[in-house]
């Protein structure tokens, strides 16, 4: 097996109480102890699947080629929703059919298949739960995939399309880019959806959102301590901050709120 192979991640919204993330690395471990499992994250807010592809997609990139990536924030776990396994960019993808890849994949061409309810069933894994599929469909499939021993091919029919994400990419109105609150980090800032290659239209952009506007910065340490500002983040979107406290609470925002980028009245 090449050294690309055998990396999986994990992304949830379990959180770290209760074993249900060690469960599923235990399932993984049993059919595959050769894995590398790494958690990206379990800390999505709980039944918002946007925010898991939202990560996923800023973050793939950076492991090896032939990960293999799980993403179980699953909501509508043990009903009808379908089950995609996606390769792209030479990743394989799991997740929910719930709008979770849409970003993750977005402007790209994804070969995306829909896992057989047949295969599953004639695969004698232990009793599915139908209120944990992480463990029972999520962590084995991964498994079988990352060893080598499965191609997405012959555990499900090939499709074209993926549920919406329920939220819209950032995008210009008229003199404006309006985009949404996707995630906070520990420190309080929000990050937003909107891209900072979209702001090369602006000559002195402006950030605004809960009828406040926020000058862009370059980093937290260019303000005074409790100041608020925007800047680009490290992952190339825009965010808005507060200097050693939290934006988050001072503003009153989550994740959903809208925010608008605009040229500054000073731009001219």
């Amino acid at each position: 097996m090449s050294d690309s192979f055998g990396t999986i991640t994990l992304t949830t919204d379990f959180g770290h109480k209760g074993p249900f993330v060690a469960v599923m690395k235990a399932v993984i471990f049993g059919r595959f102890p050769g894995a590398r499992i790494i958690d990206l994250t379990h800390e999505i807010h709980a039944h918002w699947p946007v925010e898991a592809g939202f990560w996923l997609a800023k973050s793939f990139r950076y492991f090896p080629p032939g990960s293999v990536h799980i993403a179980v924030v699953d909501p509508g776990v043990g009903t009808a929703r379908d089950i995609i396994i996606a390769q792209f960019e030479g990743h394989t993808f799991l997740a929910p059919d719930n709008g979770l890849l849409h970003s993750v994949f977005e402007g790209g061409s994804p070969n995306m298949y829909k896992l057989s309810n047949s295969w599953l069933k004639a695969q004698n894994w232990q009793p599915c739960s139908p209120t944990f599929h992480g463990r029972d469909i999520f962590a084995p499939l991964a498994a079988e995939l990352s060893a080598g021993r499965l191609a997405p091919a012959d555990a499900g029919q090939l499709t074209q399309e993926i549920a919406p994400s329920p939220v819209e990419p950032a995008n210009w109105q008229r003199d404006a880019i309006h985009g949404t609150i996707i995630s906070i980090d520990n420190f309080g800032n929000l990050i937003s959806n909107i891209e900072s290659s979209q702001l090369k239209r602006l000559r002195v952009p402006v950030v605004q959102a809960a009828g406040k506007s926020f000058a862009m910065h370059r980093t937290y340490g260019n303000c005074r301590p409790g100041e608020l500002l925007a800047l680009t983040n490290s992952f190339g979107v825009i965010e808005i901050s507060r200097v050693n406290s939290s934006a988050a609470e001072t503003l009153g925002l989550g994740r959903g709120a809208p925010v608008v980028v605009r040229e500054s009245a000073r731009g001219g």
